[in-house]
């Protein structure tokens, strides 16, 4: 083994560091050094809103060529409470009470200075038609994306106007006020979040390897990828603009994958060690075997990554872009810088072992598992009706996934009752249905005082409430030296989105065409909530198609040049969709029916969030390799040391099951973390990810692969003829034969 020539790039790396260990971890710090401080210097470029294409992005450009400012509105909901005692009966807005009130908040909101545009609810007609409600609406000064840091004193003002009014409740809601309220409530979460995802993480290692330097290895080498990879993506940001989301995307998947990678490598290396192996040829056998695995992985899960890019949305691929960084990153580092700190730390890995798992962790790796053994064994006896029985339930699973629904949740399937804004929203839908998120209609026109274009937008405005797409007042607002006119509509349906984009599809289809859109040169696209989310659902429903068609063409080439092998690409392409189409399964009994939602302390919202089953595709299809890819060329290696392919697959799945079992218990902890977030996406994101990872590790790779592969039996290793000429990029080392070779097997590799 030790005079084989190591020809492949994993080898090569991995001898390369460790013969030249210094200069190795002193090109990776450099490396690091140096793209955090050029992403420190040249700054972020963040993404903006209106990157959808359709009406969206037509209204937005209207706006921003106009000059127009788009500041944050605030409305102060004013309402009757019904406890004005026995027979008393509520306040009504033409009450003295009340319109003293409203004089009251509409001074206190002025007084700050922080408000422009104060209007009455007796002049813009804001008071409901059963008379309780009433609408003081203002704008916020200065720039609309820092509006929430300034709207505190707007707030306190109307805090103390309403401890005035005992018999009227009085509640500010808008675009500043809800972004300082979730600032406020939710600003640490994600933050806490990540910060607790690394002591989870190295607390899992701690007790998988029984040392504290084996530990600590994974989770320096992940964190010094991830803030490499945060340089980075500044420096790629003036090109593809970045995100927030994106940099928690990024983190979640740098930490998973990085300590994955590391605890592959490492945990070879240590095995080939306990086999009596001098650490020199222990490196080199992890460098060309795990080594190899890390590589085939990595490429994959960046392929998988890049999906994101053909969705043409910019928040997808500042996400996509910056999971592939992460993950090439982390590839390289395990590769490379690795090697060189096991060659430099020798024996020295196993510093600071823990008393309590000395007996555990005896000999340098775990021992083997005695339920892997047993459940491995069973179905290698009956690998066909493991195959149907696996199968079946990950398909009854995944059934429901037939009937989920997906849209952009509003404000209270987000965040349920939690917050009193919430409460606000609910109340303020219930008076004035869809006031809360109306329709905007952006009408550009050549002269908007023209007469054909004013008579167009007052039918526009008559026949919108007519039609019954709105419930009225359909208030107006006229930059005359733009020549744009900007219309709020409040949509019936309120905050059920199913009928407000029923009202929204009356506006498009009907009440436009009919007034607007019959005067030459107007243009009028319709925006707002309901429109984004609508259009948004369109536009990532149209790019679904050619997403999955890129991850799952690639993926299959991938596996087909790395184990040069027909049968196993395809049977690593259908049990990465069945892994894929459970978590699908499971998003939607818990998340769309409520079934079960109080154990993961959730709530059946109805829907899944719009942009999470295409995220989950792509990061659940690209993870998923990182446990196939490595157990599949443990058996592959087996295989060709000599043994018959099912002593092989037992053999492949009870040897990786210890580190499988490690990777996954931490990627479902890291998970279960964002899990446990407030917000219903965030929920439904660390729900689906931790489900979709304890499934794949165990009953796809503990049940299902081995079942499959045994069924196949030698067919496994089939390549055709006509496919010989493909590239050869299997195993440069598979280590010593072990086992001789059954006579009358053969390997086609």
């Amino acid at each position: 083994m030790g005079n084989r020539t190591a020809r492949g790039l994993a080898a090569r790396a991995g001898g390369w560091s460790a013969r030249h260990r210094w200069a190795a971890v002193g090109i990776w710090i450099l490396f690091v050094v140096v793209t955090m401080g050029l992403g420190s210097a040249m700054g972020r470029t963040d993404t903006e809103d209106g990157d959808l294409k359709g009406e969206i992005n037509q209204a937005q450009s209207i706006i921003d060529d106009a000059g127009i400012e788009d500041p944050a509105g605030e409305s102060v909901l004013i309402q009757a409470k019904h406890e004005d005692g026995p027979g008393a009966g509520a306040l009504k807005a033409t009450d003295p009470r009340f319109r003293a009130a409203v004089d009251d908040v509409m001074k206190a909101v002025a007084a700050t200075g922080e408000a422009t545009a104060v209007t009455s609810p007796y002049k813009s007609d804001s008071v409901s038609k059963d008379g309780r409600s009433a609408l003081v609406q203002f704008d916020m000064r200065g720039d609309a994306d820092t509006a929430g840091d300034r709207v505190a004193p707007v707030l306190k003002a109307v805090d103390r106007v309403a401890k005035e009014h005992d018999g009227l409740r009085i509640e500010q809601i808008g675009t500043a006020s809800m972004q300082k309220t979730f600032d406020d409530a939710f600003g640490n979460d994600f933050q806490q979040a990540e910060y607790s995802a690394v002591p989870v993480a190295f607390g899992i290692l701690l007790v998988a390897f029984g040392a504290l330097v084996a530990a600590l290895l994974p989770v320096l080498l992940a964190l010094s990828a991830i803030m490499a990879t945060t340089g980075l993506m500044a420096v790629v940001s003036h090109v593809q603009p970045m995100s927030d989301t994106a940099n928690s995307v990024m983190l979640l998947v740098g930490l998973a994958v990085g300590v994955d990678y590391c605890l592959f490598y490492l945990r070879r290396e240590r095995e080939e060690r306990a086999k009596g192996r001098d650490p020199q040829t222990a490196l080199r056998i992890a460098a060309a075997t795990s080594g190899r695995a890390v590589v085939v992985s990595g490429v994959t899960v960046c392929v998988a990554m890049a999906g994101m890019l053909f969705t043409g949305i910019t928040e997808f691929e500042a996400m996509g872009l910056a999971s592939l960084m992460v993950v090439a990153v982390a590839m390289v580092g395990s590769v490379t810088v690795l090697p060189a700190l096991l060659s430099l730390l020798g024996e020295r890995v196993e510093k600071g072992r823990l008393p309590f798992l000395r007996r555990r962790a005896r000999g340098g790796v775990p021992s083997e598992s005695r339920l892997w053994r047993a459940v491995v064994g069973r179905v290698l006896k009956r690998p066909g009706v493991s195959v149907a029985f696996a199968a079946g339930v990950l398909a009854a699973i995944a059934l429901p996934a037939v009937g989920m629904q997906t849209q952009q949740l509003t404000l209270d399937q987000e965040f349920g009752d939690s917050l009193p804004i919430v409460a606000t929203y609910d109340r303020l839908n219930d008076a004035f249905p869809g006031g809360a998120e109306p329709a905007e209609v952006v009408v550009k026109a050549d002269d908007i005082d023209a007469a054909p274009v004013r008579d167009a937008i007052a039918d526009f405005r008559s026949r919108a409430v007519g039609s019954g797409a709105s419930k009225g007042p359909v208030e107006m607002t006229v930059h005359r030296d733009r020549d744009v006119a900007i219309l709020s509509v409040p949509l019936i349906g309120g905050s059920d989105q199913s009928r407000a984009e029923k009202s929204l599809d009356l506006l498009r289809d009907d009440v436009r065409p009919a007034t607007l859109g019959k005067v030459r040169g107007v243009e009028a696209p319709i925006t707002g909530q309901v429109a984004g989310s609508k259009d948004f659902n369109e536009q990532l429903g149209s790019s679904v198609p050619p997403v999955f068609a890129f991850v799952v063409a690639f993926a299959f080439l991938l596996m087909l040049l790395s184990f040069r092998s027909l049968t196993i690409a395809l049977t690593s392409i259908v049990l990465n969709l069945l892994s894929v189409g459970a978590a699908y399964g499971i998003l939607v009994m818990v998340f769309q029916h409520g079934w079960g939602a109080p154990l993961v302390g959730a709530e059946g919202v109805g829907a899944i969030v719009a942009w999470l089953p295409l995220f989950l595709f792509v990061i659940l299809f690209g993870l998923s390799m990182d446990y196939h890819v490595f157990v599949v060329s443990r058996i592959r290696e087996a295989r060709l040391q000599g043994r018959t392919t099912k002593e092989a697959i037992s053999h492949g799945v009870i040897t990786t099951a210890g580190v499988v079992t490690s990777a996954a218990v931490i990627m479902v902890a890291v998970f279960a973390i964002f899990g446990t977030l407030s917000m219903q996406s965030m929920k439904q994101m660390g729900v689906g990810l931790a489900a979709a990872v304890l499934i794949d590790a165990t009953v796809i790779r503990g049940v299902l692969l081995p079942a499959v592969m045994a069924a196949l039996g030698e067919r496994n290793w089939y390549l055709p003829k006509w496919l010989e000429w493909l590239p050869d990029m299997t195993h440069d080392e598979t280590g010593e034969p072990e086992t001789p070779a059954v006579e009358g097997e053969r390997i086609r590799v």
